[in-house]
């Protein structure tokens, strides 16, 4: 069924935020090469006609560049990721997919966007007028969620829901030892769309959001918002499914990564530490390093002792660069069935990455988690030494 996959407000630009006489003038500033990245967290309940169904916690990344300038509009290239954590487990978040997306936004907010696009989810929010604006002070702007029910539902095309949303300057509030300006941002839903091409489709949609935006003047940008939210779908073929629950989101900018320097500290790193079957490379995502054939129990995931001392020794490396998020990535020899070494290779890669935090190195919001079973070997698998340099765990600090 559908699952909120980006509840976030999307502040993907920097903003500035000049005092006038008692006000607050809002307006996006953008500069080319400019690097950033959002990470929220959603908690969410799950209802199917209105019986409670499951309980998630789902983690969203996004990171955006500043591509170019055309007049008062910048061009951004962004990539989604989404991940899972079931909270009945003790588990890592789980990688689910990945998006691209390409956009224009002027300096008041408005997106402008090819309807191939699926992210972001929420658009034209935050919208500012072309005014100082004093405490206490409302204004209102058409914008619309965009949602990806191809899986869900088998609508093959974005599929957008509208609405208008209502905002209050609320003045100055205090987050994590900081005040920043604040601003509200409130929406409700009420749609009774055409039906679409499907398996099934919404009926009726019903929706409230209720967010707090955090705006850092100093830095030019949101600092961070949270959210309540509530989305009920009635859909066509009789059935109920409504999903609630909480949001919260951060955004930080990125330095650029220089991976060749970085690369070699890694490397050096490992040679001093003797650690063996080690190796660490450049990737278009940032720096890899791979672990050859990590010794598990056999077709488990559970790591055998001797393995811990060596990922101890990787964690002091990674401690290095704690400002980086790590995406921890599972590989199988060709054996077995797909699936079953895709459970396999995502299981051995939660294994080290649970690791990992348990020994302080990354907090769980800052680890993804992704099997790929057999499908990128460096090896040939007709050999016993292809099959050992096949199973492995690599390591990747992210760029961005």
């Amino acid at each position: 069924m559908y699952k909120s996959l980006y509840r976030s407000v999307f502040f993907l630009v920097l903003a500035g935020l000049c005092a006038a006489a008692g006000a607050e003038t809002f307006a996006y500033k953008h500069a080319e090469g400019n690097k950033y990245r959002i990470l929220s967290v959603v908690n969410e309940d799950v209802y199917v006609d209105r019986r409670f169904s499951h309980r998630a916690r789902i983690l969203n990344r996004v990171s955006v560049e500043v591509t170019g300038m055309e007049e008062d509009t910048a061009r951004h290239n962004a990539t989604f990721t989404t991940s899972e954590q079931i909270l009945e487990g003790d588990s890592t978040f789980q990688w689910n997919g990945e998006y691209s997306s390409s956009f224009g936004m002027d300096k008041f907010g408005h997106i402008t966007i090819e309807n191939r696009y699926y992210m972001p989810v929420v658009r034209n929010v935050p919208v500012f007028p072309d005014r100082d604006i004093r405490e206490g002070e409302t204004w209102t702007a058409p914008g619309a969620e965009m949602h990806d029910f191809r899986k869900s539902f088998g609508i093959e095309q974005p599929y957008l829901i509208p609405f208008e949303a209502h905002y209050t300057f609320l003045g100055a509030r205090e987050w994590k030892g900081k005040t920043y300006p604040v601003f509200s941002v409130s929406y409700r839903i009420f749609y009774e769309p055409s039906a679409v091409s499907g398996r099934t489709w919404p009926r009726r949609i019903l929706g409230a959001s209720d967010q707090l935006v955090y705006w850092d003047p100093e830095l030019g940008q949101a600092a961070a918002y949270d959210e309540s939210f509530r989305m009920i779908f009635e859909l066509s073929n009789g059935m109920t499914v409504e999903y609630r629950g909480r949001a919260e989101a951060e955004i930080f900018e990125s330095e650029i990564m220089k991976k060749e320097d970085a690369a070699q500290i890694i490397a050096d790193e490992i040679a001093r530490l003797g650690i063996d079957d080690a190796s660490v490379r450049i990737v278009d995502e940032g720096i890899t390093i791979a672990l050859e054939n990590i010794q598990f129990q056999p077709d488990s995931a559970v790591l055998l002792a001797g393995e811990k001392e060596k990922l101890d020794k990787i964690g002091e490396i990674l401690k290095q660069f704690a400002d980086r998020d790590i995406l921890v990535g599972g590989h199988t020899a060709l054996a077995g069935t797909a699936a079953g070494r895709m459970k396999l290779s995502r299981d051995r890669a939660a294994s080290v990455a649970d690791y990992l935090i348990s020994r302080g190195v990354r907090e769980k919001t800052h680890v993804v988690v992704r099997g790929y079973g057999a499908e990128k070997p460096v090896a040939d698998n007709r050999t016993p030494e292809g099959m050992r340099k096949n199973r492995r765990v690599e390591i990747t600090l992210l760029e961005n």
